[in-house]
Order: C-alpha cells, then sequence, then structure tokens
C-alpha cells in the first residue's frame, strides 16, 4: 500500500534522507520513530507530496507519488501534529469545509461527515462551536478531517502530543480502528510506550537513515535482552571511557556531564560492583535500572533518548 525506495534529499550540504526505504501493508500500523531532526518530517513531507526527493522513489496503492500527485492525494489522509481547524466553526462545519477540499459534495459529503462525527465519537457535539472543545476532541476532529474521503493510507503525526493519559487512549483505539478498517498507517510519535502498545512494525530512523525495522518482539531481540543502568550526578567522559574499560561486561551508551546509561545482562548480578566503582567515575545522586525495551534499543541505535 505504501511503498517508500531508496530516498535521498539533500537540503544544501544537509543530507536529510540517505536512502530511506520501508513498506506498510493494508491494515498496518507502521511506527516511524526518530530524535529531532531524524529525517521523519522529510520522509512524511516525501509521502504527502509536499517535498521532491533528489532520487527515490515514494508510492501510495501502487501510484507514483512524484509523478501523480494529485492522484495519490485522493488516496491519502494526513493528520498534521498541529491542529487545523477553524475555532469559530462548528465541528459539523468544520468537516464540510475540508470535504469540499477533498472533492466531496451533495449528499456525498452530508453522509460522510456524519459517519465521520460517529466513528470519532463528536456525533453530538457536531453543532457546537469547537473553541468549547477540550485538547483531545480537537485532536479527535482533526483526525476525522484526513479520513472524511475514505483514505487508502494515512499518515499521523504525533496525534496524542499534549494530552491526558485518557485522551491518549481514546486516540489510540482510534487508530487502531482506522487500521482494522483497511487503511496502512504511518505513525510518529515521541512516546515509546505508545509505539509498543500500538504499532505491528517499527522503524528506528535517525540522520537520514533507518537503523533498526521490524516487529517489537524483533526490536527487543536486537537490544539484545540488556537491561539499561542509568546514573545520574556528575561526570566526565574522558575518565568514564578509561575506568569502565575495566569493566567490559558494561557497555557505555551514552555519557554526558549529568548522566551515564549503561547496558548489561542480569544487572541486579552487577550493581553492587558497578556502585563500588562509582566514586572513580563521578559524583553520584541516582542510579535507575531498565528493563529490556524499545528504549533500550533505540539509546543502543542512536545514542540519544527520543526527545532530544
Amino acid at each position: 500500500m505504501i511503498e517508500v525506495s531508496n530516498l535521498r534529499k539533500n537540503f544544501g550540504d544537509i543530507e536529510a534522507l540517505k536512502g530511506v526505504s520501508f513498506s506498510v501493508r493494508a491494515g498496518e500500523i507502521y511506527g516511524l520513530l526518530g530524535p529531532n531532526g531524524a529525517g521523519k518530517s522529510t520522509t512524511i513531507g516525501v509521502l504527502c507530496g509536499l517535498v521532491v526527493p533528489d532520487s527515490g522513489q515514494a508510492s501510495l496503492d501502487g501510484i507514483d507519488i512524484a509523478r501523480r500527485p494529485v492522484e495519490a492525494r485522493r488516496v491519502l489522509g494526513v493528520v498534521p501534529q498541529e491542529v487545523a481547524l477553524y475555532t469559530e466553526f462548528t465541528a459539523r462545519d468544520n468537516l464540510s469545509f475540508f470535504g469540499r477540499l477533498y472533492g466531496l459534495g451533495g449528499s456525498r459529503l452530508s453522509e460522510a461527515v456524519e459517519q465521520v462525527l460517529e466513528r470519532v465519537g463528536l456525533a453530538d457535539r457536531a453543532r457546537e462551536p469547537i473553541e468549547r472543545f477540550s485538547g483531545g476532541m480537537l485532536r479527535r476532529l482533526n483526525i476525522a478531517a484526513g479520513l472524511l474521503h475514505g483514505p487508502k493510507a494515512v499518515l499521523m503525526d504525533e496525534p496524542t502530543v499534549g494530552l491526558d493519559p485518557q485522551s491518549r487512549a481514546s486516540i489510540l483505539e482510534l487508530v487502531r480502528s482506522i487500521a482494522a478498517g483497511g487503511a496502512a498507517v504511518v505513525y510518529t510519535t515521541h512516546y515509546l510506550d505508545e509505539a509498543e502498545r500500538l504499532c505491528d512494525r517499527i522503524g528506528v530512523i535517525d540522520r537520514g537513515s533507518i537503523l533498526a525495522e521490524g516487529t517489537l518482539q524483533e526490536l527487543r531481540d536486537a537490544a539484545g535482552a540488556r537491561e539499561i543502568i542509568a546514573l545520574r550526578g556528575t561526570f566526565a567522559a574522558e575518565v568514564v571511557t578509561r575506568e569502565m574499560q575495566k569493566h567490559p561486561e558494561f557497555e557505555v551508551l551514552k555519557v554526558t556531564d549529568g548522566e551515564l546509561l549503561l547496558t548489561v545482562q542480569r544487572a541486579e548480578q552487577h550493581v553492587a560492583a558497578l556502585l563500588a566503582a562509582a566514586s572513580s567515575l563521578g559524583t553520584v545522586r541516582e542510579v535507575a535500572i531498565r528493563q529490556p525495551s524499545l528504549e533500550s534499543l533505540f539509546i543502543k541505535l542512536t545514542g540519544r533518548e527520543l526527545r532530544e
């Protein structure tokens, strides 16, 4: 349904995409995860037809986006990170406006608006100006605007950012229903727990390249079933590098002035030795052990946490 093959894109001296490839089947939710500046936005821009790649190809339902952009947009639904709605309009009027942009009209438009309002749980608030809506309701209406024309492919860019846990759960359930209806979904998020709960497959992108791809279990296996030990305090990188060479059972993932991240198998067996050596590493104020997870792999691959 969604095919991305060897995309490359430069912005001046910046190599934004370095041969990005992935595919998403109908009914599948594909999580595209990466820190800021990783290449996610450029990839989404290519899929929307807003960015023309220097080389490579992207297609939706077999339609080449660069060569047939108008046709490609007809099968694509986009849910942007920022809420793109008119606050002085009612929910129904907002959707009617966007429906006309998709070429809908008459009874077809009316039916589509009523169906999507019901789908996102806003049918009983359809006549209210949306300036009265909560953040979660606005997000659901934002999603509704991208679903009006029954797209076969849906791009969702951080649709739960800034929401409370209850609203987030509601949005995630809605995303599942979109995929269950047969759409191919590309989902970006900075919440790793969302990706773990929601996505059928995940691609980790950083510095313009896909570093790892697979199901959650495949990515966990790739992390090597190693726990992360996080030390917070005051550290000097050169001291940590020298001292940790004496402890080959640990792998240093990241060291900054205020944080040291290590991985190790069976962490509980090594914590005592690590704490005994901690005085030579710097000043340690806090120690935390994290179980093997998508976060472990992400930090291992990129050297950064997702929000950096």
